[in-house]
């Protein structure tokens, strides 16, 4: 025998086998059913049967996974359920946020991030872009030739020319690309593009700001012909002036105006986040001024006095340090924090979630977010993330509504067949009065008139304990009629001779011999408390926002501009709702067949 069959003699050929194994069920010939019978236990007799068909235990093996996925998965990407982002809304699925050319690599000069794509420039003055472009972004202007700045915004780029002439595409609206005529007659030194705002600083000191200047807090008035070097975020302007003041063009009062005296005289580069501001001083001392929402004011430790440039994201920043190391910190959740060991970087570039650093060969190195795996929603949330936790949220309470009514059911039709008289016709009266209730009606009306009451831990399982308590039925008059027949048989009448308990008899003894018939119908209960937990939240009476399930992140997917135009946001929900359903019940059906094959074979 060769070693090929040796192996394949001991460890088995299928993956049937080793699911067989598992059940303690080593490889046999095959035997007739009723050999089977003869020899085997029921319960190995109904796990042989079910392994016999496929289909049930591809089934088993693909509900298995997902739910895997959505319970380890939700662990190990946790979700920020408040979290929200203008900037990210209904992106996508995509990975190329980051994807420099190769043209660019070992010669690039410049790099800047905008909030899905990137924008850079090399030695020679060729412009490159990159990432998820809209049709505007990528209709760069004719003419432009050399260029020697370049810059990003929300959805717009920015580029100054060699012969100092300012080009801008992309978005086009409310006059972000009526680029002001004394800027293009004008020395320009340095560029910025912001949240639908541009900006150009001349060599005179003069700043020139145009496009939607309502969706920002700007007056550079008192400070033209002063200024020196200035950074957006996305309220303001902040500035460094020609003697190293540092001055905020806020017109009220903010966060960003109260500005440390340390810095002032001192100031050599500038960077902000939305909500946090840095100054660099001549010493290579870091100061910071503003609203810590992400530990921005945690700076790493051998940061202070080896700086040499500082960069920020939107809630992230990152440093350039003196031996040509990065450090970044801040907010996490894109892993634009995470900055890797690099050396000999000669420049830093961060915008939105996306970091560069630039080599001293040109090469260029990345951190941050890439993309996302299955898009972007309309407040700019992970769909994927999401997608995570709103299955297991899912998942749980059919899970949980399936194991309410299983107890239910099973005792309630346990006693009621075992002691039948007025105790079974009192209980069957129950169990048709709560059968006969109109089931989605009564549960939206309890998930309004309770659930707007509680807080939204305590309404998830009020959901769960309302779809056990109204399905229990069904299941009571299964067992019922199992019991009816089983109370009958010898071994009973032999159990009550010898004088066992009847508690015993029903629970010992009943019970495990129709325990079966009542698995069946509870697995396949289990995709029903699924689909009904997901109508009820996508008719908005079950679990709301922001906690997620598949079915209310369907709701968010009705309307026919998200169905046309933003298909990741319904596909992937209905997708893996619709995979698990039909996966559990094709695995409930194998059970019955397997449990009552004579039947199955009959039909």
């Amino acid at each position: 025998m060769s070693d090929n069959n040796k192996k394949k003699s001991i460890y088995g050929t299928s993956f049937k086998e080793s699911l067989r194994k598992m059940f303690g069920l080593a490889p046999k010939k095959e035997l007739s059913l009723f050999e089977e019978e003869q020899m085997q236990s029921p319960f190995r007799t109904i796990v042989n049967n079910f392994l016999s068909k496929r289909l049930a235990i591809v089934g088993m093996v693909i509900f298995a996974f997902i739910f895997l996925f959505c319970f380890v998965g939700s662990r190990i990407f946790p979700l920020d359920k408040n979290y929200q982002d203008a900037t990210q809304q209904n992106i996508r699925p995509a990975s190329n946020f980051m994807k420099v050319p190769k043209d660019m690599q070992g010669n690039a000069l410049q790099v800047d991030a905008g909030s899905t794509f990137g924008a850079g420039i090399d030695k020679q003055g060729n412009l490159y872009t990159w990432g998820t472009l809209t049709e505007k972004l990528k209709r760069t202007p004719a003419g432009i030739g050399k260029v020697v700045q370049v810059d990003c915004g929300l959805d717009h780029i920015l580029v100054l020319a060699e012969n100092n002439r300012i080009y801008t595409w992309g978005y086009d609206r409310l006059n972000l690309d009526k680029i002001p005529e004394e800027a293009q007659e004008a020395d320009i030194v340095q560029i910025g593009a912001g949240h639908q705002v541009s900006a150009a600083l001349d060599s005179s000191g003069n700043i020139y700001v145009w496009g939607n200047e309502n969706i920002v807090d700007i007056d550079p008035k008192p400070y033209q012909g002063t200024i020196d070097k200035f950074t957006f975020n996305t309220t303001t302007i902040i500035a460094i002036t020609k003697d190293r003041q540092v001055v905020s063009m806020a017109k009220k009062d903010t966060p960003f105006n109260r500005i440390p005296e340390e810095v002032q005289g001192r100031a050599v580069d500038l960077a902000s986040t939305d909500r946090v501001a840095m100054a660099l001083t001549d010493d290579g001392h870091i100061h910071m001024w503003g609203t810590y929402l992400y530990g921005e004011n945690n700076i790493p430790e051998g940061v202070q006095g080896n700086v040499k440039q500082i960069t920020a994201g939107r809630s992230h920043f990152t440093v350039l340090l003196n031996d040509g190391t990065v450090r970044s910190w801040g907010q996490n959740n894109n892993r634009q924090s995470n900055a890797p060991k690099l050396s000999n970087i000669v420049s830093v570039h961060s915008n939105y979630f996306q970091n560069y650093a630039i080599d001293s060969n040109g090469k260029v190195h990345t951190w941050g977010l890439k993309g996302y795996l299955m898009g972007t929603d309309q407040y700019g949330r992970d769909v994927f993330l999401r997608l995570l936790t709103g299955g297991r949220i899912t998942l749980t309470i059919g899970a949980v509504s399936v194991i309410i009514s299983g107890i239910l059911g099973i005792l309630i039709g346990g006693f009621a067949g075992y002691y039948g008289g007025k105790v079974d016709m009192i209980l069957m009266r129950v169990a048709e009065i709560v059968g006969g209730l109109p089931f989605l009606p009564l549960a939206m009306i309890l998930s309004y008139l309770i659930g707007n009451k509680i807080p939204e831990t305590a309404r998830i399982f009020m959901i769960m304990v309302i779809l056990g308590v109204l399905s229990w039925p069904g299941i009571a008059r299964l067992v019922r009629a199992q019991m009816l027949s089983a109370r009958e048989q010898e071994f009973v009448t032999a159990a009550k001779a010898l004088g066992i308990k009847e508690g015993k008899i029903i629970f010992r003894h009943i019970l495990p011999n129709v325990i079966t018939v009542a698995l069946v119908s509870l697995t396949l209960s289990f995709a029903t408390s699924m689909l009904t937990e997901s109508s009820l939240s996508f008719l908005g009476f079950g679990v709301t926002e922001p906690s997620p399930t598949w079915g209310n992140m369907l709701t968010a997917s009705i309307s026919t501009t998200v169905l046309r135009d933003y298909w990741w946001r319904w596909v992937f929900p209905a997708l893996f709702l619709s995979i698990a359903t039909i996966c559990i019940n094709v695995v409930g059906d194998a059970l019955r067949d397997a449990v009552d094959p004579k039947a199955s074979d009959g039909r």
